[in-house]
């Protein structure tokens, strides 16, 4: 809304009943995509991050960045043609103060008005250049590599030994007693109808969110080692709802990640 190589059989580095605190902490230690720096002249960008990001539940494709680096006052993305694709020129006090930071998010339409094939014909695989200006006229310059490898959705989702639902319409709901336990076969191939399907991809990280919708949004999440494919849900947070919605994202090496999404009820 992601870089993917297979790792053999699952090792759970953490027990169901591990500490949030910990696995937080273990999150950190997950590498992100590295950009390459442009000419020796220029400073690179701390981070520049291209990729996609498909809702594998909803069918839709998004293209996100996340750039980070010294205070700049423009900025520009350039795709595989050399064809700027966003323009960013700071102005009055924002101009002298900069900006260091940049994320967003395309608009993401259903396949049925942009398919996969519109999508990736739309932002081409290559190198897409990142460019901008320092507040003191210095150039600065990163080269970052977009793939339309995407890894496969997470499958064989249980919920404490019980076959999640295809999706949140799906009735009845499954309904499971705490603690929850949610766990995924390991991901090792790329996604099997769109982009470069059937190659292996190495995973780098997942990413679990559960969200509570009712009678307040609530929300967790929390990022897992690729050899980590299961999580104990906090008692404590499961005990704040009846029903509960939750993603799977897999991040492959390049950036690339693919969710999925389900829902499920609690027996209280």
């Amino acid at each position: 809304m992601k870089q993917d190589f297979r790792q053999p059989a699952t090792t759970n580095l953490f027990p169901p009943r591990t500490s949030l605190a910990l696995l937080i902490a273990s999150a950190f230690a997950v590498a992100s995509p590295i950009a390459v720096a442009g000419d020796d002249q220029e400073i690179p960008f701390d981070d520049a991050d291209i990729y996609a990001e498909l809702n594998h539940t909803d069918g839709d494709l998004g293209f996100h960045a996340l750039i980070d680096g010294e205070p700049w006052k423009r900025l520009a993305i350039e795709d595989t043609r050399e064809r700027r694709i966003l323009s960013i020129h700071n102005r009055g006090r924002l101009r002298r103060q900069g900006l260091t930071e940049l994320f967003f998010e395309s608009a993401e339409p259903p396949f049925d008005e942009l398919t996969p094939a519109q999508f990736f014909n739309r932002f081409p695989e290559g190198i897409y250049e990142v460019e901008g200006r320092t507040l003191d006229n210095q150039e600065m310059e990163s080269e970052v590599e977009f793939t339309h490898l995407m890894p496969a959705p997470a499958a064989n989702i249980q919920l404490s030994g019980v076959p999640a639902a295809e999706n949140c319409d799906a009735d009845p709901l499954p309904v499971v007693t705490p603690p929850v336990v949610i766990s995924w076969d390991p991901v090792t191939h790329s996604h099997p109808d769109m982009g470069r399907s059937g190659e292996t991809v190495e995973v780098v990280r997942y990413q679990l969110v559960v969200e509570r919708e009712e009678p307040t949004p609530l929300a967790m999440s929390i990022e897992l080692p690729p050899d980590v494919t299961m999580m104990e849900v906090p008692s404590e947070f499961t005990d704040l709802g009846e029903e509960f919605k939750f993603e799977i994202l897999v991040k492959e090496e390049s950036g690339n990640q693919t969710a999925v999404e389900s829902c499920f009820e609690v027996d209280g």
